[in-house]
């Protein structure tokens, strides 16, 4: 192998292993070597080890026709994939390995949206069949049966109406998720508006809502005041809700002279209950489409398991930074942090 062709198998970025025709391994890149381990020069092509790999190439060396599998491996921070062709040459074999984690990722959070969307939608759609069946047989004459059964048909018509318009509104986000807005929003009157919209929400249910702002009107941000305003509907409404036990939902609002994430003055709003609170080794997944601390009491409270998904997206189009802080019996703390307007 020439110095010439070692320059060109190290420049590209692809791990790459040079078989020579006696099966044995006569270059390797410097990916490969980080993937597949150093000291193999020299060695026969079995020290690769992995049985599919192995394989592959024993077919390739048979037939003199190119192969693929695949390799399963682990990366600094998650499992990867790799995709693998032997290819022949005429004096030997060259592999090359493709990581395909990220399409394995997509393919399976694809099936996994499409598993849970048609699980949140037949649950209701079960129990509506079954309330018609019965109101058109056994309770076709009874008034109270059917006053019943009607007022659960319209909550559970209710609920897939929400989960419809929050797959709708998911989806617009994530496709303006690259473009950041321009217009110039107040965003202190935007978070004081959503708190009186709430507070009528809050009171029934004994839970009071306090704002503590440290910041003068002129809270100038770049943003689209729709979406901040479900930005920030969403997180309250759901401490509402969900830290009603605390009987407090605590707003703060401050500015800082420079945020390290954001690299300059940003603004901090804090929605913070005083409920039960959740187990911290959930953070990392709540803002996961359908995921739920607790399944049954989303459902209960009317949650579509998608609202903080939004909540995430639309801070990542503001360019903005989203953080989750909980600790059992303590409450909940969520805190959307977004570039200020110098």
């Amino acid at each position: 192998m020439t110095t010439r062709d070692h320059q060109i198998l190290n420049a590209l970025p692809y791990p790459l292993v040079l078989l020579g025709g006696d099966q044995r391994i006569v270059a390797m890149n410097p990916p490969a070597v980080e993937r597949l381990g150093a000291g193999l020069i020299g060695r026969s092509y079995v020290s690769l080890r992995q049985p599919a790999l192995l394989d592959c190439i024993e077919q390739v060396f048979r037939t003199g026709q190119a192969g693929r599998t695949r390799y399963p491996g682990t990366g600094l921070d998650r499992d990867r994939t790799w995709s693998v062709l032997a290819a022949p040459l005429p004096e030997g074999i060259l592999v090359s390995f493709e990581d395909v984690s990220e399409l394995e990722q997509a393919g399976q959070a694809r099936r996994d949206f499409v598993a849970n969307v048609s699980h949140e939608l037949k649950t209701p759609l079960t129990a509506m069949l079954g309330f018609i069946e019965t109101l058109r047989g056994a309770a076709r004459d009874d008034a109270t049966a059917r006053e019943r059964f009607l007022g659960i048909m319209q909550r559970e018509a209710e609920r897939m109406n929400r989960l419809v318009n929050d797959l709708l509104s998911l989806s617009r986000v994530e496709s303006d998720e690259r473009m950041r807005p321009t217009a110039e929003i107040r965003l202190g009157d935007l978070v004081q508006s959503v708190i009186a919209s709430l507070r009528p929400v809050a009171e029934p249910l004994g839970v009071t809502i306090d704002i503590d702002c440290s910041v003068d009107s002129q809270t100038i941000v770049r943003g689209d005041a729709d979406q901040l305003t479900q930005v920030f509907f969403n997180l309250i409404d759901n401490a509402v809700k969900y830290g009603r036990d605390g009987k407090r939902v605590q707003v703060h609002m401050e500015r800082v002279s420079r945020d390290s994430s954001l690299r300059g003055p940003a603004y901090h709003v804090t929605v913070q209950d005083f409920g039960p609170g959740f187990d911290p080794i959930h953070i990392p997944r709540l803002t996961e489409r359908f995921y739920r601390v607790d399944s049954h009491r989303s459902r209960e409270m009317g949650g579509t398991g998608l609202g903080l998904a939004i909540v995430k997206h639309i801070v990542n189009r503001h360019r903005g930074r989203f953080r989750i802080e909980s600790t059992p019996g303590n409450g909940a703390c969520f805190t959307v942090s977004l570039p200020a307007v110098a």
